[in-house]
């Protein structure tokens, strides 16, 4: 496997303009390009006080930005948040066992889903999460997925500069 082409990534993360929604805009592209993904969604994870919040969809009609929810705890999240390992559902039962919205995954033509986790100073700062048809994240996408952590940190980092700064 080759390692990602991340020139456009970097080209549009560093713009001035549209930030973080550029930045986003280009990681979902290098998502598409480089694992492929029907639903496209960024979480942050809070752990001092207790939530996740979703700050990019590109399907922002089924699943919009918005504020935040608690972070239950989970086997989904001891996984992905506690030991800092991605997650992996290849079908529609793998997605049940953890996600209550299921249903609308499903009705989205999605069945498989990858969520991995993006650290900041050794702690888990939110996941990048893509979901496709049933049985598509092969062990190569998969591991295409997990180069996608230093842009999901730029992202994320820069995301949290930009609601310091009260951008």
């Amino acid at each position: 496997m080759q390692p990602p082409d991340y020139a456009s990534f970097l080209n549009e993360a560093a713009r001035a303009d549209n930030q973080p929604q550029a930045a986003f805009d280009a990681l979902c592209a290098l998502t598409e390009k480089r694992v492929g993904v029907k639903l496209f969604t960024i979480m942050t994870h809070d752990a001092r006080n207790g939530v996740a919040g979703r700050i990019y969809s590109n399907m922002p009609d089924a699943y919009p930005v918005s504020g935040t929810k608690p972070a239950n705890e989970t086997d989904w999240s001891r996984q992905v948040i506690d030991n800092k390992k991605t997650f992996v559902a290849n079908d529609i039962d793998g997605i049940r066992a953890v996600f209550n919205d299921h249903e609308l995954i499903r009705a989205l033509g999605c069945e498989s889903v990858i969520n991995v986790p993006i650290e900041i100073d050794g702690k888990v700062a939110g996941t990048i999460n893509c979901l496709h048809e049933a049985g598509f994240y092969t062990p190569e996408r998969v591991a295409a997925a997990e180069a996608l952590k230093l842009p999901g940190m730029v992202c994320l980092l820069l995301n949290e500069r930009l609601q310091t700064r009260g951008a």
